[in-house]
């Protein structure tokens, strides 16, 4: 059990969370959310012990604790090796078993051997292979020296090394910022099935979701804990402050009316005793606020006018650089109003696509075509780093438009958040999520009929990535989106292009049945091919006739009917039995948003381990059923 009792941090003259108290059972999964800048980080290395109390305590057992790094690593070390060599643990067994061997020892060979054991040697290799495989290494990338990885598969292999430690507690700051959507995929199954406690700070709600079993938000300086991922938290909050907004109002009705009977009858003799008792009664009402609700700048983006139509036509383009095709045959029209986003992996193309499109690169072969009068905003992955540490969000708007009035500029600053003395704070001190939202206020300022966004969300916070959102729901204009934000995706896009292969062709369907491909996909290549050795058969084989076929036909629906009749009664009781586990979940996830219940020391403990035991019973039960469906259906194909 981890308590945090009374707990104050601050940062520099800036307190961030006051008296603030938090319990987190062993195995739970807990999402830290918080705008930018309220302290979750620091909060993540009071944990470590590497940030010093102002005042409180955290009390924890002894445990084995990693965090992801956040430094981009580098080095001539092969990938697969680097990951190795984040667990000290194997590192010191493999030193001791090269001493004794040098010293030909046989005591401390066999105690060497005993350590490489308890390290976890023999399967060390395996488990290295399988992380850098889910987080989208190919076997050429892993055997790779890290210095020659970009800075984004650098910051997967902090990820991998985060996993392959053996630990108890898990400390994750933003780990999907750099992962591709199959690879946030395979990392919250590995999550689901990790034994031990996770505190993950992510923006990311759909990621919350799915791993999520409590919530712990920061709000006006303090911790509060809800039940379940980063949307049960937004609705029982909003429950939460409509109550507490109720509370209020009747509180100053009594407040009015105790104040009305003081007036009116404190210049009464006869009536003293009772106003004194309503003073004291009006002294000991606790004034009840309203919660103050995460509140992020509210992007408007402006109408983009008239635009042409087709904005973009490309045919037959060969994407990528000399001497190195990334993509080929891609013809694509976008025309105007259209929302198109692009899946793929990593590394599949869809940047180097994006660029040739705007015109930063040009095709290697084929035809691209802008609209003669195309406006096009287009927030490259990178281009917060283009900004100037030194300017101001006014200086910078200020050298990009030098005729226009500052009182002009300060408006459109104040529209991204960026008012009265934000307007001309030095940009380098600024956050990542700052930055990035200063990097969109300016490509908009053109009125854009195409906005072209390539992982715009990487460092925005939870709030305004809703707040981006909702703007590109009301926007215009036509979209062309690279994310890995689901929930972004999802609510900005209309149309879907497939990156893969070396090729970009149209997706039929929606973000869910891209997920399942992503499955299907791996499968069939862990399959490799379908068995088709009896496709070329005998010439001589005898021909069995009509009648013959319709009788083995008969036949095979019925043993496919008998097959059915007991996967039937299985997909039954697992989903009766599924139902019984998330009942009992939620209750348990009641009990624990319980104060009184840590009153206790060993309720919450008992009811971590049952949830954990209740958790692992339904993802089993829920990969059973899956297997069990795919067997109906595979079966009801073939007797139809």
């Amino acid at each position: 059990m981890i308590r945090l009792r009374r707990l104050t941090l601050s940062r520099g003259a800036r307190p961030l969370i006051e008296n603030a108290d938090a319990a987190i059972a062993p195995g739970e999964r807990i999402a830290l959310i918080g705008p930018n800048g309220c302290g979750k980080s620091t909060l993540l290395g009071a944990l470590l012990g590497e940030v010093t109390l102002d005042a409180g305590d955290i009390d924890a057992p002894a445990m084995r604790t990693v965090r992801l790094e956040q430094q981009v690593p580098g080095g001539p070390t092969p990938a697969w090796q680097f990951v190795e060599m984040a667990d000290t643990a194997l590192q010191r067994a493999r030193t001791q078993l090269a001493a004794a061997r040098e010293a030909d020892d046989g005591m401390a060979l066999a105690h060497a051997h005993e350590a490489l054991e308890m390290a976890g040697d023999a399967g060390a290799h395996a488990r290295v292979k399988e992380l850098l495989a889910g987080l989208g290494f190919s076997e050429q990338a892993a055997s790779q020296p890290v210095d020659a990885l970009s800075g984004g598969w650098r910051m997967r292999l902090n990820l991998a090394r985060a996993l392959f430690v053996p630990s108890d507690l898990l400390l994750l700051d933003e780990p999907t910022n750099h992962l591709d959507l199959d690879a946030i995929v395979w990392f919250e199954r590995w999550l689901t099935r990790y034994p031990g406690t996770v505190i993950a700070v992510s923006h990311d709600r759909d990621f919350l979701d799915r791993i999520a079993q409590a919530t712990l938000s920061f709000e006006n300086r303090s911790l509060v804990r809800y039940a379940g991922g980063y949307s049960a938290c937004e609705l029982q909050r909003a429950q939460r402050q409509a109550q507490q907004q109720r509370q209020q109002a009747d509180q100053q009705a009594r407040v009015a009316h105790l104040s009305a009977f003081i007036d009116r009858f404190r210049a009464q003799a006869t009536k003293a005793r009772q106003v004194q008792s309503r003073i004291k009664a009006l002294e000991r009402l606790a004034e009840i606020a309203p919660i103050r609700m995460e509140r992020a700048a509210s992007f408007t983006l402006p109408d983009p006018g008239d635009s042409p139509d087709p904005l973009i036509l490309a045919r037959d383009l060969r994407v990528g650089y000399p001497g190195a095709t990334i993509l080929d045959g891609v013809s694509l029209t976008i025309e105007r109003g259209a929302r198109i986003g692009l899946l793929g992996r990593n590394g599949a193309g869809k940047s180097t696509l994006v660029r040739t499109l705007v015109g930063e690169l040009t095709a290697l072969e084929g035809d691209c075509r802008l609209a003669r009068s195309l406006r096009i905003g287009y927030f490259a992955q990178h281009g917060v780093d283009d900004l100037h540490d030194d300017d101001s969000p006014l200086s910078f708007f200020q050298r990009e438009s030098p005729q226009a009035r500052e009182s002009a500029l300060r408006d459109e600053l104040g529209r991204f958040g960026f008012s009265g003395e934000d307007a001309v704070r030095p940009i380098g001190p600024m956050s990542g999520g700052e930055k990035a939202r200063l990097v969109l206020a300016s490509i908009v300022r053109t009125r854009p009929h195409l906005l072209v966004l390539d992982e715009p969300t990487n460092h925005l916070d939870a709030a305004t990535r809703d707040a981006l959102t909702d703007a590109l729901a009301d926007f215009d204009g036509a979209l062309l989106l690279v994310s890995h934000d689901r929930y972004l995706l999802r609510s900005s896009v209309d149309r879907f292009l497939l990156v893969h292969d070396g090729r970009a062709d149209e997706f039929d369907g929606d973000l869910d049945d891209y997920l399942a491909w992503l499955q299907k996909n791996a499968a069939a290549e862990r399959a490799n091919a379908s068995n088709t050795a009896g496709a070329d058969a005998a010439p001589g084989a005898a021909r069995i006739d009509r009648k013959e076929e319709r009788r083995v036909a008969a036949k095979r629906r019925q043993e496919i009917f008998e097959l059915l009749r007991p996967l039937d009664r299985q997909l039954k009781a697992a989903e009766q039995r599924l139902q019984a586990i998330d009942t009992r979940l939620a209750e348990i996830e009641g009990e624990l948003s319980d104060p009184l219940v840590y009153r206790d020391a060993q309720r919450p403990v008992t009811l971590g381990r049952e949830r954990a035991a209740l958790s692992g019973e339904k993802e089993t039960l829920e990969l059973q059923w899956l297997e069990w469906a795919d067997q109906r259906e595979q079966l009801q194909r073939e007797s139809a």
